[in-house]
């Protein structure tokens, strides 16, 4: 993601929309669209639930990020594990000395590390980001769990480069065993890379060392970083979907006990989050670092309940994904899994007679949680294990709470065999609500607006639980409110959908694009929120029916040179051949001499060995080297390819028009699983057509592409493997119509996702309107990315008086554009 910083004022945004946004009188130039709208028409319902928020912890969302705790690896419980750059002492410095511990002196079972603090030793945590950050005036409460044989004075400060940044507070433990210890500091200064050092006078045990800041989300313990929390609730989201996403159904299914041998790589699993922090488990996160699972289930439930969003959490099924793609043949241990996720159900429902209503109770929650909805499995890739394991979930939680909605997925892509066979077992079996997930570029985008329209009224709704278009620049929210005008329209079908990830600390990325970035001490939203947030805010309750015209498609042939690459993966290539329609020879090169037809683009490294050109890294991604004019069109691709080492096959590209915008047929793609086509425009890749499939290593493949026109057919062998037509337009102009029964508005929601302003007729089929509306705009260039200093992208207010059964608007150049219109 572009992190560019551009700064227009906003200001001179506003005077460049409100110029823009001038009707023209009737006598004007003709308009480039009409918009037609039929209030007498009846169209789909839209649930106060259709759009939420999906919470992953991944980009350090949660410790480090919503999860207010300041002190990192609190417990001393880093490990391998979880980072192979980790140990117990990550983000502890030590002064004299200190060591982590593991035995039977510990806290409790679950908590298994403590730290063996010598007399007149200290230890100091560097917290996230450049520090731990506090702000002048506010109040911190510190805490220890502490035990000292013969006790013991402790010493806690807060302080930077520059000296103190609050008083320092003393602790008398006493002799014996752990208890708790707390403490309020107030900072005197704001720093954004403080320090915190607990010294002791006498030999000590630590654990669970605390600094939380008093100013939580609505003042709740163990609670939530206020900003983070606040840009939540002003999404005014209808659900929350939780914990994930990879973590969910990645690692051992087993629980964390003596038993497993208190494996450190497992699923999430809730009943590890709930009660006292200090006797929660620890995990390592599939994202490559701790989870201390301090923010949990609890928290998740408490937080949707502060925000009125339904909550929807996620249990694994024991069938992994995200790359694992393993199912787990364990009958004992899958019953003991669909009772964990009954008595979900009950901490979140039951009464305080029950005992999971009990645990919820005692934690602070005496009423129920309203749990409506929940969640089975996360993108498996092994549609029919999925399914057989799903269903055994699904009998058991219907059987004894029958309210609840259970809802399946389809894997991880939005076509292909994967998706097509989980579609079809969900059909069958009549579920309730299928959950989708595709990350794709802003093309695919603005091309599958109608991509709902077809889908069968009577059979399972869809939960769009993770999408985005690989990118937080305005672009990609342009074309992500483009595709959201085509769920809106279809809202008898898509009930649920969140965008995803939601969070990312900016100094620990293993994902983009995401909704919201920061730091240690500031937050800002991205292109994509302001978009999320327009539609969010100004739902409607049912669709008002309505038609535009579109523009016209300047599509041609596809064009381009032709390339070679691997992933991950060393590969030998030789024989290429390009013939023209009319049997014009463009290329051919059988590497007896140099590779001097080809230019490298991208990583690895390659070389003409024995007559083939090989790329030999099997660490390096996308290896690009390119051939040809990317003028050529209409030709057939000849290569053969060979699979000498790594993790996946081959990569033969066509329509090669530059780095970041071509075709690529993908043989032996994704851990060597399955087979596809991929488009790539400006970067963010698409997948056309996919199928399962491998690639055998040392076996020599006769690779055949032949493009006509906009059509591309591909062989294997000399057999047909597939085609595909790419003809779909990237329509620009979109827009759908709302009513919002509670104010007696027309909400006009249009997208123009092009540079040229759009001037448009509406006609809003009826005269019983006001002549005012209340417009809110995004206007900016396509490039345009919001960072901490500068926020190019963000909503403008005014109003318009032109209003009528029928009038002319002028919608910006890469524009959002919302009209409420009252009708009288």
């Amino acid at each position: 993601m572009s992190r560019t910083r551009l700064r227009l004022s906003l200001g001179a945004t506003a005077l460049l929309l409100a110029t823009a946004a001038l009707p023209a009188t009737a006598q004007a130039a003709p308009t480039d669209y009409a918009i037609t709208v039929d209030p007498a028409a009846k169209g789909a319902k839209i649930d106060d639930t259709m759009y939420g928020v999906f919470f992953e912890d991944i980009n350090r969302a949660a410790d480090g990020g919503l999860y207010a705790e300041l002190v990192q690896n609190r417990s001393f419980e880093y490990s391998t594990v979880d980072n192979r750059s980790y140990t117990p002492l990550t983000s502890w410095t030590v002064t004299g000395s200190a060591n982590v511990v593991n035995d039977a002196g510990r806290l409790n079972d679950r908590n298994r590390n403590y730290l063996s603090l010598a007399a007149g030793s200290a230890v100091t945590n560097s917290g996230y980001n450049t520090g731990i950050h506090v702000d002048q005036g506010k109040r911190y409460d510190f805490s220890v769990w502490a035990r000292a044989e013969s006790g013991t004075a402790l010493t806690v400060t807060l302080q930077d480069a520059d000296g103190t940044l609050a008083t320092a507070r003393q602790i008398a433990v006493r002799a014996g065993g752990w208890r708790q210890y707390k403490v309020t500091l107030t900072a005197t200064r704001t720093s954004s890379v403080g320090r915190l050092s607990v010294a002791s006078s006498e030999a000590a045990a630590l654990d669970m060392v605390s600094l939380f800041p008093r100013d939580t989300y609505k003042g709740e313990p163990n609670g939530l970083r206020k900003d983070l929390a606040e840009k939540v609730a002003a999404l005014k989201p209808g659900f929350v979907r939780f914990p994930g996403g990879c973590l969910v159904n990645t690692g051992s299914m087993q629980d964390y006990s003596e038993a497993s041998n208190w494996q450190r790589a497992r699923s999430y699993q809730w009943k590890d989050t709930v009660g006292p922090v200090e006797t929660r488990a620890v995990n390592s996160n599939f994202w490559g670092y701790n989870q201390s699972y301090g923010l949990g289930y609890y928290e998740y439930f408490r937080f949707s309940e502060d925000i009125g969003a339904m909550p929807l959490p996620v249990v694994p099924a024991l069938v992994t994904g995200c790359g694992q793609n393993k199912a787990v043949d364990d009958p004992a241990l899958l019953q003991r899994h669909i009772q964990d996720t009954l008595d979900l159900i009950e901490f979140a429902n039951g009464p305080v007679t029950s005992k999971w209503g009990k645990v919820r109770a005692q934690m602070g929650h005496p009423k129920s949680f309203h749990l409506t909805h929940i969640e089975v499995g996360n993108e498996e890739n092994l549609p029919v294990e999925f399914f057989d394991r799903f269903k055994q979930f699904r009998a058991a939680i219907e059987a004894k709470y029958p309210y609840i909605t259970v809802i399946s997925n389809s894997g991880p892509d939005d076509s292909g065999s994967t998706f097509d066979t989980a579609w079809q077992l969900n059909k069958d079996a009549k579920v309730d609500m299928v959950d989708e997930h595709y990350y794709n570029s802003p093309q695919w985008f603005l091309q599958n607006n109608d991509r709902y329209d077809t889908y069968d009224r009577t059979g399972p709704k869809v939960f769009l639980g993770e999408y985005a278009s690989q990118g937080n620049a305005f672009k990609n929210g342009l074309s992500e409110a483009a595709f959201m005008t085509g769920l809106e329209r279809n809202a008898d079908v898509v009930k649920l959908a969140s965008y995803a990830p939601l969070f990312a600390n900016e100094d620990y990325v293993q994902w983009r694009p995401d909704l919201v970035w920061f730091n240690n001490h500031a937050s800002w939203n991205s292109a994509n929120y302001e978009v999320q947030k327009l539609f969010m805010t100004n739902v409607g309750d049912r669709v008002v029916p309505s038609t535009a015209t579109g523009t016209p498609s300047l599509q041609g042939p596809i064009t381009g040179a032709v390339g070679l690459s691997t992933w991950a993966t060393s590969a030998a290539y030789d024989d290429v051949k390009v013939t023209g329609a009319d049997g014009t020879a463009l290329l051919s090169d059988d590497f007896s001499g140099d590779a001097s037809k080809w230019t490298h683009t991208g990583g690895g490294s390659w070389s003409v060995q024995d007559g083939q050109y090989v790329q030999s890294d099997t660490a390096a991604e996308n290896t690009m080297v390119s051939a040809g004019d990317p003028s050529w069109h209409d030709y057939d691709l000849h290569v053969k390819a060979t699979k000498k080492s790594g993790k996946e096959g081959f990569l033969v590209a066509f329509g090669v028009k530059d780095t970041g915008n071509f075709y690529w047929f993908n043989i032996g793609g994704w851990n060597n699983t399955q087979t596809a086509v991929e488009q790539a425009v400006d970067g963010g890749k698409s997948t056309l057509i996919s199928k399962a499939g491998s690639v055998e290593t040392g076996r020599a493949y006769d690779v055949d592409v032949k493009v006509r026109g906009r059509q591309v057919t591909l062989s294997l062998d000399g057999k047909e493997w597939g085609s595909f037509t790419d003809d779909k337009p990237a329509e620009p102009f979109r827009q759908v119509v709302t009513r919002d029964a509670k104010t007696g508005e027309l909400i006009v929601k249009v997208v123009n996702a092009q540079a040229a302003e759009a001037r448009t007729e509406i006609d809003l089929g009826t005269s019983r309107v006001a002549s005012k509306a209340r417009v809110t705009t995004l206007a900016a260039a396509p490039d345009a990315v919001n960072t901490e200093t500068a926020t190019p992208v963000a909503p403008v207010t005014s109003t318009f008086d032109g209003v009528a059964r029928k009038f002319t608007y002028t919608f910006p150049a890469n524009s959002v554009t919302f009209l409420r219109i009252r009708q009288r």
